[in-house]
């Protein structure tokens, strides 16, 4: 009776599969269909982190093989006795039985006389051997809700080695070891299990067929990292992760992305690598932002430099200093502070004069430059006359001095006649005092620019030029349209395969800040909620560097994002250029092949559950084939990723 109801309060346990398994491997013992079993062997030395295994050569036959890295369970010899629990194995190398020096004794003297075969007793000693195994933790029912099961890392306690015997899962067994600590919310297929890089089957065997399933909550807030040499599947790996948000959270629309797509490849397709971007699957998900969009739906990549002239001054500032410009004049056009017409309002009557003014003298620049406004627009953001008193109009101009400004022409004309007319003066000079505040009418700051507007000598707004094609005077505040798109849970991405290095920097760091002041806002008003905002970085090393300033908006997105719901999806080729910050709060790893032995050294020392993969990680190149670690796994999984697709991973294949 007491075994009936134990039966009973496990009959919806997950672990109901290990009895049902058992049950079949005794049944096939008992009418000796040895060629089905999958029995493996017998335990020969057990300890808490390792244990060596026996196993003969038809064992392994009929189980298919015992590849390095695969996955065995351990059963006591009386599983029957016990609640249905076993501990999970993974075969790391072969190891020496105490009879390995008499074998290669044997072999030797074989090969030294040639002999054609074996007698029958010589051959069953022959094909024992033995087998070192990492303990990786043991699976049992959930003490306190009989419907679950429960994993731990380490083993409670074990007996003698002869009280044990060892089995290769089957694919039902492999299922529950993969995804069963898998929260079963907003779950999604990434790939198929494999153990091994080498795909030939045994005859009359066949390879595991399971789905490697993830929780899009395990990316959620969190850091993930995809590690490994170019060409090897990272990106596909990292569309599927999209992807999964999308699908996941299409009924609640809590998660938005932002993709910064320095290749182009998650806004276009390429038919040549047979490669279908995350747009064109999903359009009505994607909003594309590019500076040079390749299709209709997407959406230019620009500024209004004049309705923001501080972003796009930081933009033309970043570009001049790539062309290593070294004249003074434009040097100190690149160190001028250029406020935002949003700042004015804060401040005094005064100030704001003074910083209308700084704004103008901005505009005439770009006007002077050739780009394009639309003036009755920017008259209703700020006045086009600056409004300097009569005297000093009157000291510049003499008797011929002209009507209101009320055009960018008559603007930067004025404001060049200035430039000539202050450049040898000095600031305490009477005409350039402002009458109700003493002040100097134009700063060091007003003087730079200026002087850039008319140099004397020099080009001046000319050299501005090149860069009219990032200003579009109908585009409107793009940080404000994405961020309103990721809050609708939408997937933002940005091409920024054509665009000047400097200038994917700015949008890159921009954007990020951006998304992290939104976040905080939500969350110190106590409305962040479900909102998550997700983030994707490629060429990481760029961004996260080993030595990298605490002060940047990286390093704050890595110590402080997970608070504010912000998540970042990462790659690049080599752990050891990430900063160490980064990579200590990282929760989800993807690896694929490394070369370095160094770099898979300092991934061992960042995890130490890569510690036994190390080979593996060197040796094995095919595209696709990842050693995966998340949140909810508790040991490295191996998988091969599904090739993305239009529709939801598929269940069965890979690449």
């Amino acid at each position: 009776m007491k075994k009936f109801l134990e039966d009973a309060a496990l009959q919806h346990n997950p672990l109901r599969v290990l009895v049902d398994f058992m049950k079949n491997e005794d049944q096939k013992e008992t009418s000796k269909n040895y060629s089905n079993w999958r029995f493996v062997g017998y335990v020969l030395d057990i300890g808490y982190d390792k244990t060596t295994i026996i196993t003969s050569d038809p064992f392994k036959k009929a189980v298919g093989g015992i590849p390095r890295n695969s996955l065995l369970i351990m059963v006591p010899s009386n599983f029957e006795e016990f609640p249905p629990h076993f501990t999970l194995l993974r075969v790391l190398e072969t190891a020496p039985t105490p009879l390995s020096h008499e074998v290669q004794q044997t072999y030797f003297e074989l090969q030294k006389n040639s002999m054609p075969e074996l007698d029958v007793f010589t051959q069953s000693e022959l094909q024992w051997g033995a087998l070192k195994t990492e303990v990786l933790g043991m699976f049992y029912p959930h003490p306190d809700e009989p419907e679950k099961l429960e994993f731990s890392g380490d083993l409670n306690n074990f007996v003698s080695a002869h009280k044990y015997r060892v089995f290769s899962p089957d694919d039902d067994l492999l299922d529950l070891i993969t995804n069963s600590l898998v929260p079963e919310t907003n779950r999604f297929p990434i790939g198929k299990l494999r153990l091994t890089e080498c795909r030939l089957p045994l005859p009359e065997s066949k390879l595991p067929n399971v789905d490697v399933n993830v929780s899009t909550i395990d990316f959620m807030g969190t850091r993930t990292a995809m590690f490994g040499k170019t060409r090897l599947g990272k990106s596909n790996v990292v569309k599927i992760i999209a992807q999964s948000l999308i699908e996941t959270t299409k009924e609640s629309k809590n998660v938005g992305q932002i993709i910064f797509d320095i290749n182009g490849e998650y806004a276009n397709d390429n038919p040549q690598d047979d490669s279908t971007s995350l747009a064109s699957v999903y359009p009505e998900n994607c909003e594309v932002y590019a500076f040079k969009p390749k299709n209709a739906t997407s959406k230019i990549l620009k500024l209004n430099f004049y309705e923001h002239p501080d972003r796009s001054h930081k933009i033309l500032a970043d570009l001049l200093e790539s062309d290593k410009r070294n004249s003074i004049y434009i040097k100190n056009f690149i160190g001028a502070e250029v406020p935002s017409p949003e700042s004015i309002a804060g401040l005094e009557i005064g100030d704001q004069k003074r910083t209308r003014r700084r704004i103008l003298i901005y505009w005439a620049i770009l006007h002077s430059a050739g780009f394009d406004a639309d003036e009755s627009a920017l008259k209703k953001i700020i006045d086009l006359d600056p409004g300097y008193n009569a005297e000093f109009r009157k000291a510049l101009y003499g008797d011929s001095t002209p009507k209101t400004i009320d055009s960018l022409k008559s603007l930067a004309s004025e404001l060049r006649k200035i430039a000539d007319f202050i450049r040898d003066m000095k600031d305490d000079n009477p005409l350039l005092i402002s009458k109700s505040s003493k002040k100097s009418l134009f700063d060091q700051g007003d003087r730079a620019l200026l002087n850039f507007l008319n140099p004397g000598i020099g080009a001046g707004p000319a050299i501005l030029h090149p860069f009219h094609t990032y200003h579009d005077m109908n585009a409107g505040n793009i940080f404000s349209q994405i961020m309103a798109s990721t809050d609708e849970g939408k997937t933002v991405i940005l091409d920024l395969g054509n665009a000047d290095p400097q200038i994917m920097v700015y949008y890159t760091e921009q954007l990020c800040w951006e998304v992290f002041k939104s976040q905080m806002e939500k969350f110190t008003s106590n409305n962040l909620g479900e909102k998550y905002v997700q983030l994707y970085f490629e060429e990481a090393h760029n961004l996260f560097p080993k030595d990298d300033d605490v002060t940047t908006i990286y390093s704050r997105l890595s110590k402080e994002g997970a608070k504010y719901h912000i998540g970042m999806v990462y790659s690049t080729q080599s752990p050891s250029t990430i900063n160490k910050d980064l990579l200590a709060q990282t929760e989800n790893f993807f690896i694929a092949h490394i070369s370095a032995r160094g770099e898979v050294k300092a991934l061992a020392n960042l995890n130490v559950a890569y510690e036994s993969l190390q080979e593996d990680i060197l040796q094995a190149k095919t595209p696709g084939y990842l050693r995966m670690l998340t949140r909810s796994h508790r040991f490295v999984v191996p998988v091969q990723a599904f090739k993305f697709s239009p529709a939801p991973a598929p269940s069965t294949g890979g690449p």
